[in-house]
């Protein structure tokens, strides 16, 4: 089946501009301890989809990143929710009476929070990394689904699916609206995934590289300073995660190569380990966890121009795909 999409006027229009409301299918990842409301409301207002990152929120801290996005964008925007959270009927709560518009999910089973949520009048969209999750997802209700290769940064699919493979999968599986994630840091990639079936794009560790992002200068620099190679998924035995190679990779890394058991990795993860690295900025023991794409990524700049830099890429390749 061909999902169709057209350039119109300054902007796109296909199902998941239509299904937001906003005029470029760009949506900017909700990372935690990088999305908070300056980089959803900027993103929004550049004309993409900001998502406010939960997963590292605390239940009044997200309200407070809701109405403070509320009052610095009158765009649409979204909140990423991982369904694992301790406190997630909290975070529902919120959701529900903050009216927030548009929910991701991910980190869990679709069918335990979607229903509610639509209820209310909210479009849920479910992260996934395997065709099979997909058609599950669509089975539950979800208005979308976001396709989500194994160069992503932070927490992965044990499949370990390259973004190339899994775009048309999916596409292949569901029907409703596909957006492509993993890898995707311009233009031209965007292009690419959208040929191969997606109809928008969710880009992450760019965005984290923004004066807008939470993160800490410590660990944007770090993102610029990779190179290809420099980054790994690891912690498998626990939950696949793709970081930065620190020192305390290298002690995940010596515990994997003696066959530590599961608790002993737990031991050593500890708590607050990604708060450390991407909040507080220690690129030593932290946990710094980003894309492969990191290696591409040579400066800072504004969410803004991240967004308009993706829109025009994508727009040049589309005339000629060729040229390069």
């Amino acid at each position: 089946m061909l999902y169709e999409g057209k350039f119109s006027g300054t902007g796109f229009d296909n199902r998941i501009t239509r299904l937001f409301g906003i005029q470029y299918p760009i949506i900017q990842a909700g990372m935690i301890w990088a999305s908070g409301w300056r980089l959803a409301s900027a993103v929004s207002n550049a004309g993409g989809l900001g998502l406010i990152g939960a997963g590292s929120m605390y239940p009044d801290t997200l309200r407070e990143h809701i109405q403070k996005c509320k009052q610095a964008t009158n765009k649409p925007f979204g909140v990423n929710l991982p369904l694992l959270y301790p406190d997630i009927d909290k975070h529902i709560a919120i959701i529900i009476e903050e009216k927030v518009p548009i929910v991701f999910t991910s980190a869990g089973n679709p069918k335990t929070w979607t229903a509610k949520l639509k209820e209310h009048g909210i479009i849920v969209v479910h992260v996934v990394s395997s065709a099979k999750f997909a058609k599950k997802s669509e089975d539950a209700g979800v208005d979308a689904v976001v396709a989500e290769g194994f160069e992503a940064g932070g927490h992965n699919g044990r499949e370990e699916t390259t973004t190339l493979c899994l775009i048309p999968a999916v596409r292949a599986a569901i029907d409703i609206p596909l957006i492509a994630a993993g890898g995707i840091a311009t233009g031209r990639a965007m292009f690419a995934t959208m040929t191969l079936g997606a109809e928008g794009v969710q880009v992450g560790s760019r965005f984290v590289c923004t004066p807008e992002a939470s993160s800490h200068q410590n660990f944007k620099q770090a993102i610029v300073a990779a190179n290809e190679g420099d980054t790994i998924l690891t912690l498998k035995k626990l939950t696949p995660v793709r970081l930065i190679k620190n020192d305390f990779y290298k002690q995940v890394q010596q515990a994997e190569d003696t066959c530590v058991s599961t608790a002993d990795l737990e031991l050593l993860l500890g708590r607050a380990r990604a708060k450390r690295g991407m909040f507080e900025g220690d690129l030593t023991e932290g946990e710094l966890e980003i894309g492969q794409v990191s290696g591409f990524i040579k400066e800072i700049k504004p969410a803004a121009d991240v967004v308009a830099e993706l829109w025009n890429e994508f727009k040049q390749t589309a005339a000629n795909p060729f040229a390069y």
